[in-house]
């Protein structure tokens, strides 16, 4: 009889309380997503004379060269911060040499970047595909990318970097040791101060497709030999706690949406800032859908952002950054 009675007037547990109006939606937000969290990619093409713009990524376009410092100034205006430019060279060679270069496209690219807008945090990639003829991540021997060459040249690449100003480094290669062996040559260089937010957990990903076409650098043979393969989770975790251990700063997993148990998995293993690179296949999927009616682009932009953080990221590059920063501009007017 008591159980019953019990039972009759406990309170009965109404969540939707805390759902009924916006004000009270806002207050009780566990996620929130702000530019502060969001880092630009760039296309930066050098011989050019004009905007070209990517088929595969409608709304981004390869910038020339001569346009980078009224785009940073744009992007500055909008309240963006963090920018990752990627160098489109037509300087391409087995080795991808210039980009070890004091006056090749990725130090200039820095220096521009640094000289138009100084407070605005540069983090280039760190990698050779974009400046390679082959289109691997480093130096291709017998259909094979050779690690440890590659892994000296990295360490030129990201002096040079360092000292075109850049404030971080986003090592994007997968290759084994490849932290440990830039933190050596950033800090016997003098570069102590400069992070790195290393690509720790990149999986050979079918979701890059339109990057190729971004960058040109289509490829001759395949990244599995040295990307991860997209079916070990385990693996991945192991990949991501080495590069902390080898001195990163930040740890990042791309693609990002794929690939949330992984993110959700390492934010329980580190105390390390995460983020995740929402790529050219996620941004294209939204993009598309969107242009042909299917979906809410701004709705599902902002749902992906907080999917992404709340499974643990704490920053995003993505391409939909500056449209973002606009969207935010429109709301404030």
């Amino acid at each position: 009889m008591s159980s019953t009675r019990e039972n009759t007037i406990a309170p009965l547990r109404r969540l939707r309380r805390l759902r009924r109006t916006e004000a009270m939606r806002d207050l009780v937000r566990e996620t929130h997503v702000s530019l502060s969290d969001l880092i630009h990619p760039l296309f930066i093409e050098e011989h050019i004379n004009q905007a070209v713009p990517i088929s595969t990524l409608p709304g981004i376009c390869r910038l020339p060269e001569s346009a980078l410092a009224d785009e940073i100034q744009r992007l500055y205006a909008l309240g963006i911060r963090y920018v990752m430019p990627f160098g489109i060279s037509h300087t391409k060679d087995p080795q991808g040499s210039d980009t070890w270069n004091d006056n090749g496209l990725l130090a200039r690219m820095i220096r521009t970047i640094k000289a138009t807008a100084p407070e605005m945090m540069v983090i280039p990639d760190i990698c050779f595909c974009e400046y390679t003829d082959h289109g691997h991540c480093g130096v291709l021997h017998q259909d094979e990318v050779c690690n440890d060459q590659t892994v000296a040249n990295l360490v030129k690449q990201s002096v040079t970097a360092a000292k075109a100003g850049a404030d971080m480094l986003a090592p994007s290669a997968m290759m084994d040791g490849q932290i440990k062996a830039i933190r050596q040559g950033l800090d016997e260089a003098g570069f102590e101060h400069v992070a790195i937010l290393a690509h720790a957990a990149k999986f050979a990903s079918s979701f890059y497709g339109p990057f190729r076409a971004a960058v040109d650098c289509e490829l001759s043979g395949n990244r599995k030999g040295y990307q991860l393969d997209y079916a070990n989770g385990r693996q991945a975790l192991l990949e991501a706690l080495l590069d902390e251990e080898e001195g990163a700063d930040i740890l990042m997993v791309k693609p990002g949406t794929p690939y949330l148990d992984v993110l959700s998995r390492l934010r329980q293993e580190t105390h390390l800032p995460l983020a995740a690179y929402q790529v050219g296949g996620e941004y294209a999927g939204i993009k598309f859908a969107a242009l042909a009616g299917a979906l809410d682009e701004r709705a599902v932009v902002t749902e992906t952002f907080i999917g992404l953080k709340r499974a643990g990221a704490d920053l995003i590059v993505s391409y939909y950054t500056k449209q973002y920063a606009e969207w935010l501009a429109e709301l404030r007017e």
